[in-house]
This record gives C-alpha cells, sequence and structure tokens, in this order.
C-alpha cells in the first residue's frame, strides 16, 4: 500500500477573507478609531491587521516596546510621527516603518490632519483584545494607570516610562 503520495499533494482551498473599506469592528478610541480587520483568530495568532485613525493631536502610543511580536505601520494619508529612543521620526503617506520586537517605540499625530495607518503586528498575539481592553480602560475617568500598564504587559507592550504611559485623550 503506497500512503506517501498523500503527503505530497497539496489540497487547494478557496477562502480569501476580504475586508472592503469601512468594513470590520470599529472601536472609538478618543476622538479616532481602530477598524480590527485579519485578526489572531483568522490566523491562528499569525498575524493582525488594523486600521488606525489619529486625530490631528492624538497619541497612538507613548514609548513602548514588545518582546515577542513585530509592528509595522503603513501610513495611508497624513503625517505619522514616530518616537524612537532620542529621536522622532515624520512618516508621511506611503512611508512603512518596521519596528522589530524590543524596539523601543511610539507613535502620535502631530499634525493639525487626521492620519490614517494600517498596523500589522506578526505574530498577533490577539492583538485585538488589547484594543478592546484600551476602550474599557480609557473611557473610566479618571483613568487607572494600573489597569492601563496591566493591560499593556499582558499583551506584550512594556513601557520605557511608566509615569508617562497613559495616552492623551480628548
Amino acid at each position: 500500500m503506497k500512503t506517501t503520495a498523500i503527503f505530497l499533494e497539496d489540497e487547494l482551498t478557496d477562502n480569501p477573507i476580504i475586508f472592503q473599506p469601512g468594513e470590520g469592528e470599529v472601536l472609538s478610541l478618543g476622538g479616532g478609531k481602530v477598524t480590527l480587520k485579519v485578526t489572531s483568530d483568522l490566523t491562528n495568532d499569525q498575524l493582525g491587521v488594523y486600521e488606525i485613525v489619529l486625530p490631528p493631536g492624538a497619541v497612538g502610543a507613548r514609548l513602548h516596546y514588545h518582546r515577542f511580536m513585530n509592528e509595522t505601520f503603513i501610513v495611508n494619508k497624513g503625517i505619522l510621527s514616530i518616537q524612537l529612543t532620542g529621536r522622532e521620526v515624520d512618516a508621511p503617506a506611503g512611508s512603512v516603518v518596521y519596528v522589530p520586537r524590543f524596539t523601543p517605540h511610539g507613535f502620535s499625530n502631530n499634525s493639525a490632519e487626521e492620519v490614517t495607518l494600517t498596523l500589522l503586528f506578526n505574530p498577533g498575539q490577539n492583538r485585538e483584545g488589547f484594543f478592546r481592553g484600551i476602550k474599557e480602560i480609557l473611557s473610566e475617568q479618571p483613568v487607572d494607570q494600573s489597569k492601563f500598564l496591566k493591560l499593556y504587559n499582558k499583551y506584550d507592550s512594556f513601557s520605557i516610562d511608566e509615569n508617562n504611559m497613559l495616552p492623551k485623550v480628548e
């Protein structure tokens, strides 16, 4: 009986998932929004893809790093400011910024125009749980910094300065 042939053949599928503009779960956060596109449950936790809209003056995240995830920013509209150790870089529309794990970074919209970007996490690490948690924690006023930092750490984000981690909330 010859059984190795089944191990040598690919089983093709037709299972693409297509998100049109505006599709996906939308979370409103401090005047901006996060749209969950390709989530960890769709990719077996291998990839997370999210659309982020930052209003003028919004801080997406203060300086932090990830131990297990790489993060990629693709700027679709506006100018995204990326904070790095000791410097800040402006990334205009069309820019791609790849941030490997253990690289301190933050991001914000320092301009007077809205910024739209696509954010990728590899692996996904259930990042959508982080975004849902942020929405809940930021809705409580005043924001509980200990809850905020606990959420950050749970989802593989580690602050550089715990006293300056809370985002600017309008």
